[in-house]
């Protein structure tokens, strides 16, 4: 597996960089809130590389492949979840600005979200996703060894992958918070919510029309 682990690193690198959901999530709580607030939704990312890894691990994986009325339920789950989380973003009120400040670089404390919330937020998008089980299942074996013990091996590929997601979400809420320091007037942060809803909304729409099976 040592041979192949810088092959599993890029792919891992190739995977997380993709935008989606909790990519998206990063990018617009730097930019509302700044990178502090933005750390607990990367804490929930990185735990949830670890339970979609342990449970494909356990076979949940396989019980996703075979079993259509486990698969049909989470992903209506997700695809809930995600609509959700777009429409608040597009029925999110405007960050105020403070007194003769140029650039919001972060929201005043009472709008601040609880760090549980932005956590629980991250979280919850990715182990309600079926793709991420099924990508799971079908990218894992390759970089086991049959005749070792499994584990371990499980285990490292859960703490490389997570440590690349980390550093990949980290990256994307550094963004929105330097593009808010430049641009962050009320109306950009608007934009910024609206463009993040919808994007949301339509990857609803796709996990509500993606089929077990499909690419």
């Amino acid at each position: 597996m040592n041979d192949s682990m810088l092959l599993f690193s890029t792919l891992a690198l190739v995977t997380v960089a993709t935008p989606g959901p909790t990519t998206l999530l990063a990018l617009n709580h730097g930019a509302r809130h700044g990178v502090g607030a933005a750390l607990p939704g990367l804490g929930g990312a990185v735990l949830s590389d670890a339970v979609l890894i342990a449970a494909v691990a356990a076979g949940l994986g396989s019980l996703l492949a075979t079993s259509a009325a486990a698969f049909e339920l989470l992903r209506w789950t997700g695809v809930a979840y995600l609509a959700w989380l777009g429409w608040r973003l597009l029925r999110s009120p405007d960050t105020p600005m403070a007194s003769g400040q140029a650039h919001a670089t972060a929201a005043p404390p009472a709008h601040r979200e609880r760090p549980a919330a932005v956590f629980r937020r991250s979280f919850t998008v990715a182990v309600t996703n079926p793709k991420g089980y099924l990508f799971f299942s079908a990218l894992l074996p390759s970089f086991i060894d049959p005749g070792a013990p499994q584990l371990p091996q499980y285990a490292l590929l859960a703490a490389v992958f997570a440590g690349i997601d980390g550093a990949v979400l980290l990256a994307f809420a550094l963004a929105g918070a330097g593009g808010a320091r430049r641009f962050g007037s009320p109306r950009a942060l608007r934009h910024l919510d609206r463009a993040s809803g919808l994007a949301l909304l339509v990857l609803a729409g796709g996990m509500a029309l993606w089929r077990r099976g499909a690419p």
